[in-house]
């Protein structure tokens, strides 16, 4: 599955990867993030190009463009990027993958059957049974030495072992072989509901089993892996990692003999289409970012040379850019709904909006579907709007919650706090305007539609909104962590299990050593202790019914703390080269790589 920690770290790269930063790619981590990917037609939030293996040609090379090659294949490691999650679906198990609405179910690749305890019986006990043609490259098979490593490095049960901590782990109590070859049992010391969740990626027992092992970068040079591609080829330097087929493999045969993922900054990748250099590339950042053609005569910096400041994007440019990647001789752009959830987020340690009847109205106030339609259909997207905090609109259990909120309209609640309408200007009371600031990232065409719909909105209701943006580096550190913002835009990763990894994001602020809340990553700074309880309930809820029940419950009184609000699932666009089989946008999915391949 993808890993996706509510981290600072990944917070900033589903910042890059949705609303102006540099990276295209599925986030990994959210994985951090991040990576889709799949030909199969399951995929629920997906636009691929069916993989019909008996059509398809076997051999070939395929060019996929990535952001650049990742300091490590290690996607728990505080370096990991949307390209680590990516690639490491290539070359290493996942023992579950998600399938129809986000639904994870096994991968016979890697799994023949799991099954758990039924609801009540305790301790919960998994039993996985591995498949048993499932090998490492040293031939080594997949084993529960492999699980039990990867527990060990993933619970922050020991402070040696330097990365994330996805949420899970630290519920195991123990991994055990099974009776027969190739059978892992897990014992939790607690319940866990979103066992599926786990293992995927795994990683070998050589690369987790010590700190020194697991600490290490996994890039380049020759390491143990267990999926349809080996590494042949690993060049920081000229921007270039080469898979090939794996001599090993035991599934079905990947159709293509190598693929070859090529650094290409987004700026260049609707040039390097036009030019047949690439056959598959991520688009999203290189229409959202797109910036104004300089005008003749004008000087511009070399190609090779980054400018030191990057230029505003505007609405023109990206619409330009859109129709020249519609436009472009045998490519195809494949679009769909990104997992990943844009929300507006309310700062309840600023003094106006410390008043939750303020916050509460603000939320009825914003009119989600005009945002959504503003920033999402000039790029052929549905302008459909999020009602859950939780869930993206088709995944299994999704339901709008935002009537949790009550019935009564934004200018009435907003009369009724205290807040004075006056023609042409901002309300007021106690002297005070209603005039707050709304953080964006920089560079973003689609951020700059929905601050603009947002503002023109809430202007509707006598309340003042003043732009601002920050670079996506700084984003996270030095305002959200920090505080230093009223309203903020920005996306959390969409994951398929909300109960364990969703929780921090709106966890209750608890004082620290030093007796001052620490918000973590919950950065609205609201939080209520029956809410942290309903997140820790659904955790531990074997019966998926009742499971959702309590994630709705959870949700809905989100909606009633003024915490946030869901806008849309943020945009993914892929540009594929004819001929191309089960590549595009994927959702929630990742790539079936054994599948994508040239039609016959």
């Amino acid at each position: 599955m993808r890993v996706r920690q509510l981290t600072a770290a990944a917070a900033a790269l589903l910042l890059a990867a949705g609303l102006g930063g540099c990276s295209d790619d599925p986030a990994p981590g959210r994985t951090p993030a991040a990576a889709p990917a799949s030909a199969d037609p399951t995929t629920a939030t997906g636009d691929v190009r069916p993989a019909d293996r008996t059509a398809a040609r076997d051999g070939g090379t395929l060019r996929w463009a990535v952001d650049g090659v990742p300091a490590t294949l290690n996607v728990y490691q505080r370096a990991a990027t949307a390209d680590s999650a990516l690639l490491a679906h290539a070359l290493y198990p996942s023992l579950f993958r998600p399938q129809e609405h986000g639904r994870l179910a096994p991968d016979p690749d890697y799994l023949t059957a799991a099954e758990s305890t039924p609801p009540g019986q305790q301790p919960q006990v998994v039993t996985y049974r591995l498949n048993p043609h499932a090998v490492w490259s040293d031939g080594t098979p997949v084993s529960a030495a492999d699980l039990s490593a990867q527990r060990a490095a993933l619970s922050g049960l020991d402070p040696a072992y330097r990365g994330a901590h996805p949420a899970g782990y630290d519920a195991i109590d123990s991994i055990t072989p099974g009776t027969d070859p190739g059978e892992v049992r897990v014992t939790f010391r607690r319940p866990y509901a979103e066992w599926r969740s786990l293992f995927g990626p795994l990683y070998p027992a050589a690369e987790t089993g010590t700190p020194a092992a697991f600490n290490r970068a996994l890039a380049g040079g020759p390491h143990l892996t267990a999926g349809p591609y080996a590494v042949s080829r690993y060049d920081t330097e000229g921007g270039r990692v080469s898979v090939v087929r794996n001599p090993l493999w035991w599934g079905e045969p990947p159709k293509t003999d190598r693929i070859d993922f090529l650094a290409m900054a987004p700026e260049r990748r609707l040039d390097a289409l036009d030019q047949d250099q690439l056959d598959i590339a991520p688009l999203t950042t290189a229409v959202d970012r797109a910036a104004p053609a300089p005008a003749a005569g004008t000087a511009t910096a070399p190609a090779a040379a980054p400018p030191a400041v990057v230029p505003e994007a505007a609405p023109e440019a990206a619409a330009l850019a859109l129709r020249r990647a519609e436009s472009l001789p045998g490519v195809t752009v494949h679009r769909a709904a990104a997992a990943s959830l844009t929300q507006l987020t309310l700062n309840a340690a600023r003094p106006l909006l410390t008043d939750p009847a303020l916050r509460l109205a603000l939320t009825r106030a914003v009119d989600r579907r005009r945002i959504a339609e503003a920033a999402l259909t000039p790029l052929g997207l549905p302008g459909a709007p999020l009602g859950s905090h939780l869930l993206a609109g088709d995944q299994e259990g999704y339901r709008d919650n935002s009537a949790a909120t009550g019935p009564a309209e934004a200018d009435r609640l907003l009369d009724q706090v205290g807040w004075k309408r006056r023609p042409g200007r901002p309300r007021t009371k106690g002297g005070k305007e209603l005039a707050l600031t709304l953080l964006v990232p920089a560079g973003s065409t689609t951020a700059r539609r929905t601050a603009d719909a947002l503002t023109a909105n809430l202007a509707d209701h006598g309340i003042a909104v003043a732009t601002t943006t920050a670079p996506a580096d700084g984003f996270v550190k030095d305002h959200l962590a920090v505080g230093d913002y009223d309203l903020a835009l920005f996306s959390w990763p969409a994951v398929t299990s909300p109960a364990g990894e969703q929780r921090p994001a709106y966890a209750k602020p608890r004082p620290d050593a030093n007796g001052a809340l620490d918000p973590g990553t919950n950065y609205a700074r609201s939080g209520t202790e029956e809410i942290d309880r309903l997140f820790d309930r659904a955790t531990a809820e074997l019966d998926p019914a009742a499971r959702l029940d309590l994630l709705q419950e959870a949700d809905a009184r989100i909606w009633q703390l003024g915490h946030s609000v869901p806008l849309y699932q943020r945009p993914e666009l892929v540009g594929v080269r004819e001929g191309v089989a089960g590549a595009g946008a994927w959702g929630f999915g990742w790539p079936r790589f054994q599948d994508i391949g040239w039609g016959g």
